[in-house]
């Protein structure tokens, strides 16, 4: 539930801007002197027609994010950077969307970890977004506190801000259960089905890979590796990623089955 006092703005000065800054560098765990992205950079991402928007709780900065403008005639916007706190993300996004929808555009694109199911399923089953290419080691290492020590593999979404899709509820637990295992997971138990139509593939991540790889980098880094070969046949064999399940599997159904 938000707050009765929540607003939602974009941010056009430079003290804004700093704020914006030092509340990325405290998500990301790094210095407020090595934000993830500089105030000078937000100011410039705005000044250039990108958008930084700002989420409040009265005064107290709660939520930020930026977005700017894909190649030119793609009608596509890319989210850079967003980070909020629990329950306001799906804000920030629709905020992105209406500011992405009034300048002419029909569809945004951002990266996240495929590890991190929370942020899967909120992609997927709150916005109706679709997994459609997988990066691997995307940023190559990265030294903050967040990703330190792991490889950056990033999953690559497209979200429909006309028509967003829905989470995929054909290839729903029932049918994974009665699908081969294909995989074993570095925990032991399954980690990939393929169902016998092959119109589906599942793929199961940690509960919690950030703690995971604060607990055992070693044993995070086997989950990364494992998940990966799992993705990138799959999308090598056409398919999307279009759901994930609140036991942490992910839905993946071919390309021509998901249109």
């Amino acid at each position: 539930m938000t707050s009765l006092s929540m607003s939602i703005r974009t941010v056009h000065e430079p003290t804004g801007f700093a704020a914006v800054a030092d509340y990325f560098s405290d998500v990301w765990q790094t210095p407020r002197s090595a934000p993830p992205l500089l105030p000078e950079t937000l100011h410039s991402l705005d000044h250039a027609g990108g958008a930084v928007h700002a989420a409040y709780d009265g005064t107290r900065l709660v939520g930020a994010s930026v977005a700017v403008f894909g190649p030119p005639a793609s009608k596509e916007t890319y989210s850079m950077l967003t980070a909020a706190e629990r329950g306001l993300g799906s804000h920030l996004k629709f905020a992105q969307r209406d500011w992405a929808l009034e300048h002419g555009a029909r569809s945004m694109r951002w990266t996240f970890d495929p590890l991190v199911g929370r942020n899967a399923r909120f992609n997927f089953v709150k916005l109706g977004a679709e997994g459609t290419e997988y990066l691997v080691d995307f940023y190559g290492p990265m030294a903050d506190g967040v990703n330190d020590g792991d490889e950056t593999d990033r999953l690559a979404v497209t979200w429909d801000l006309v028509e967003p899709g829905r989470d995929e509820g054909a290839g729903g637990p029932g049918d994974r259960e009665a699908a081969p295992t294909t995989h074993a997971a570095p925990d032991g138990g399954p980690l990939a089905r393929r169902d016998l139509s092959d119109r589906y593939v599942w793929c199961r991540v940690p509960d919690d890979i950030v703690a995971l790889r604060a607990a055992d980098p070693e044993l995070a880094l086997r989950w990364r590796r494992a998940v990966r070969e799992v993705f990138t046949k799959a999308f090598a064999d056409g398919f999307v990623a279009t759901g994930m399940s609140r036991d942490g599997w992910y839905t993946l159904i071919r390309r021509e089955a998901a249109s």
